[in-house]
């Protein structure tokens, strides 16, 4: 992963919400929130919380008693999160870097993270982290997506600005939400942080939209393969414009719908 693939910033948490959360996020987000609630726990951290989709599943869930800490390492996001966020004095907002929590050991009953780990520079040390300050017998839930080729619009959108870019084309979607797919190299990763009793689900939905142009819109504007379009001197409305022109030709041009998968893992501290 390259160092600009977690610079979040400008219009790009607003675009992410907008756009993006609704077209791929929000049915993994009620996924993640009821395997949480279900877990009843009293004490919960999330990492990676984004623009907080999966914050807003979980928090009306849990006890009128519970800590809920959401964090991010991107304040800015954090920031966008909490302002989406109806008033509710058992959240706490903690700008923090998964490769070290700021929280004592045996702390939370569960600790979650919705498509976070793909960002983290090492793996292993953000799941060690995890299982740090997870009480004994605590539980981690993530996800990651799977390959590329399984999420439709994102592999249409890559290979549209490949066209677009033939000498340089921009890879963020492919390098980084993409790219940590392998479940046997999880498992791995998991076994090595500590944790026991992992299970790895493999789940398909389908990501919606009324028209090609919110798919291009929500993968060209709302993630960070804008600032890939933007380095390469790209015109980021004639990009979009050719991403809407690649979903639309494999899709239709009224609503479109395509296959997204994802993989969700849960182990024991």
């Amino acid at each position: 992963m390259l160092e600009a693939d977690k610079v979040f910033a400008g219009s790009i948490p607003e675009n992410y919400d907008r756009h993006m959360v609704p077209l791929i996020f929000e049915p993994y987000a009620a996924d993640m929130a009821r395997r949480a609630a279900a877990l009843s726990p009293h004490s919960v951290l999330e990492i990676a919380a984004g623009t907080g989709v999966a914050t807003r599943a979980l928090a009306p869930k849990l006890p009128r008693d519970a800590r809920y800490v959401v964090s991010d390492l991107n304040q800015a996001m954090l920031d966008y999160a909490a302002s989406r966020q109806p008033a509710d004095d058992r959240l706490e907002w903690r700008q923090a870097d998964a490769l070290a929590l700021p929280f004592e050991d045996d702390t939370f009953d569960v600790v979650f993270c919705q498509f976070g780990a793909m960002f983290f520079p090492d793996r292993v040390a953000g799941y060690r982290e995890a299982r740090r300050v997870l009480k004994p017998g605590g539980r981690f839930l993530f996800s990651v997506w799977d390959r590329i080729e399984e999420n439709i619009f994102a592999d249409d959108v890559t290979k549209a600005l490949a066209r677009m870019f033939p000498a340089d084309p921009p890879r963020f979607l492919a390098r980084t939400p993409h790219g940590y797919h392998d479940t046997a190299q999880i498992r791995r990763d998991v076994e090595a942080a500590g944790f026991s009793r992992i299970v790895i689900e493999t789940r398909t939905e389908q990501s919606r939209a009324p028209s090609a142009r919110v798919p291009a819109v929500a993968y060209c504007q709302g993630t960070l393969i804008r600032n890939e379009i933007e380095a390469r001197a790209g015109n980021l409305e004639a990009a979009t414009d050719s991403a809407e022109a690649a979903i639309a030709g494999r899709h239709g041009h009224g609503a479109v719908a395509a296959k997204i998968q994802a993989h969700v893992i849960a182990a024991a501290a």
